[in-house]
C-alpha cells in the first residue's frame, strides 16, 4: 500500500498552496503542456492515464473525462472524473476536441508526447513554482495532493476512491493522514461543531 510519508517522515504529497503555485507556473508554458498539467492536477489521475486519454473520452457537456485504469490487472476498466468547466473548455480550445470528435478522431490521444517528456514537463513546472520537497515534487505528489485536498474538503472517501480508481477503500483512507494546514482544516471542522462554554 502507498503512504503519504517516506520512512523518514517526509511528506509525499503537495499542499494546497503548492498545488496553487503549480497551476500558476503552468500558466506560463506552452498551451498544450499547460492543459496536460491542469488535467493531471484536477483529475488526480496517474501520468500514464492522462497520456493515454483519448479525444472521445472527453465529455464536453458533462465536463468530465473518462480514464482507463491502467494499473489494474485487466484492460477495459474505466472511471469518469468531473473537471472544472473552464478547464474542459480550455482543453477544447487548445486541442480542438469538439471538432476532432465530429471528424471521427475519437480514438486519437489528446497528448502525443512520451512519458519521459511528460515527467520533465511536470518537474520543470514544479521547479518554476518553487516546489522542492523531495518525494512530493513529482507527478505522484500531485496525485496524493488531490487525495488530501478531497478529504480536507469533506468529499466522501467512497467518491475519492472512485475518482482515483482505487480497488480498495483502505488505499484511499491514507489521505486522512494529512499534515499541517490540511490537518488543521479537518480539525477546525470538528471544533466548529463544539459549543463554547
Amino acid at each position: 500500500m502507498d503512504a503519504l510519508f517516506d520512512p523518514n517522515g517526509n511528506r509525499k504529497y503537495l499542499t494546497q498552496s503548492e498545488c496553487e503555485a503549480f497551476l500558476e507556473a503552468a500558466r506560463h508554458i506552452e498551451r498544450d503542456r499547460r492543459t496536460f498539467c491542469e488535467v493531471l492536477h484536477y483529475s488526480g489521475a496517474r501520468i500514464s492515464e492522462v497520456l493515454n486519454l483519448a479525444i472521445g473520452r472527453i465529455d464536453l457537456n458533462a465536463h468530465a473525462v473518462t480514464f482507463e485504469s491502467l494499473k489494474k490487472r485487466k484492460k477495459g476498466i474505466y472511471r469518469t472524473v468531473p473537471l472544472p468547466s473552464s478547464m474542459i473548455e480550455r482543453v477544447d480550445l487548445v486541442h480542438g476536441i469538439r471538432e476532432r470528435q465530429k471528424l471521427g478522431h475519437s480514438s486519437e490521444r489528446v497528448w502525443t508526447f512520451s512519458r519521459t517528456t511528460a515527467w520533465r514537463i511536470i518537474k520543470g513546472v514544479m521547479k518554476e513554482a518553487g516546489i522542492s520537497v523531495e518525494g512530493a515534487a513529482s507527478p505522484k505528489g500531485l496525485r496524493h495532493g488531490y487525495g488530501v485536498s478531497a478529504v480536507t474538503n469533506n468529499i466522501p472517501l467512497t467518491m475519492v476512491q472512485k475518482w482515483l480508481g482505487h480497488a480498495d477503500l483502505s488505499t484511499t483512507a491514507i489521505y486522512v493522514n494529512a499534515l499541517g494546514a490540511e490537518e488543521r482544516k479537518i480539525a477546525e471542522r470538528m471544533w466548529s461543531n463544539k459549543t463554547s462554554v
